[in-house]
């Protein structure tokens, strides 16, 4: 089925009268492709509005919601009832228990299958990035985008693709060049030249001093938590190291304990390794190079007997090393 068909299908999903609620887990994909929605279904439906469950705390994605414009309400802020259409944009609905609470209408998706429970749904796990797929809608339906919109498509590509350097294809590339010919490029330096904050950079420098290296693979359990995005940012650096090919990076985070993994795309993919290891605690997947998990902190405490910040770290490298993450396939 080719873009416009699915575009079809798409809009045959809403109605005048439809009030959207489009449900992300905030990051720059799923803001700018959640955006991307909003302008595609202006004066077709009665309201569109944007929602996210997560704790953004990330520099650089604080900085794309104020300069994008993006109008991000928080979940704990919406009435569901005022809404009789639901979109899920760059995840799918068992990847977080939070989507669970919404029947969909809508899933585009690039993540490998694991739900597709809507009325539409376009899931292309070939793509690199979500905001791929809605810049061949936007193009399909020959919609120039704004200049904040094709920053945010921009952004949200370069983030997933970590600059076409990951799980990245040549529809991503053909994406970005016609953004770029739209794009505000100041926004998109300045969302990218806010990577760290001070606490950013305390926090890790305390998984430096602490990190722990077995087999080409660096490991890092900070304990209790108060911004889930820092393991990300300690998760791509310690990639940076020398013949490390893996990082692992854990921390408890609001009742949950939160794995992101890392790899180097020539091993046994990440987000394979993270549901073998992990899914019968929670919700846990991803891509080849990078993955998350977000486990049940008292059913993991249960399972190791131990709530302490070394048994978590010892049960988490064990866990990782039983599912593997060696092999090349």
């Amino acid at each position: 089925m080719n873009n416009k068909e699915q575009l079809n299908k798409f809009f045959s999903s809403f109605s005048g009268t439809s009030k959207v609620l489009v449900i992300i887990n905030a990051d720059p994909d799923a803001i700018a492709s959640a955006m991307a929605v909003k302008r595609l279904l202006w004066r077709k439906v009665s309201e569109v509005v944007i929602t996210y469950f997560n704790k953004i705390s990330r520099p650089d994605n604080l900085a794309m919601i104020e300069y994008t414009d993006s109008e991000l309400v928080p979940l704990n802020k919406i009435i569901k009832n005022d809404f009789n259409t639901f979109v899920v944009v760059d995840s799918q609905p068992d990847h977080n228990s939070v989507f669970t609470e919404f029947e969909y209408d809508v899933i585009i998706d690039h993540h490998p299958l694991t739900c597709d429970k809507a009325k539409f749904a376009d899931i292309r796990p070939e793509y690199g990035a979500c905001s791929t797929i809605m810049t061949e809608y936007l193009k399909s339906k020959k919609i120039k985008p704004s200049c904040k919109l094709a920053a945010a498509l921009m952004l949200g590509i370069k983030t997933d693709t970590s600059d076409f350097t990951r799980q990245s294809s040549l529809r991503d590339i053909r994406a970005f060049q016609h953004l770029y010919k739209f794009a505000d490029n100041n926004i998109v330096t300045k969302v990218e030249r806010a990577l760290l904050s001070q606490e950013d950079l305390d926090f890790l420098g305390t998984a430096i001093k602490n990190r722990k290296i077995s087999d080409n693979r660096a490991f890092f359990h900070a304990g209790n938590i108060t911004k889930p995005d820092e393991l990300v940012v300690v998760a791509d650096f310690f990639l940076a190291i020398a013949s490390v090919n893996w990082s692992i990076i854990s921390g408890v985070f609001e009742n949950k304990l939160i794995i992101v993994l890392r790899n180097d795309g020539l091993r046994k993919g990440a987000g394979k390794t993270a549901k073998e290891a992990f899914a019968k605690f929670g919700s846990a997947g991803g891509h080849k190079t990078m993955a998350r998990a977000e486990l049940d902190f008292k059913l993991v405490c249960k399972t190791i007997g131990k709530a302490d910040k070394t048994s978590l770290e010892n049960w988490v490298i064990e866990s990782i090393e039983k599912a593997g993450g060696k092999k090349i396939e």
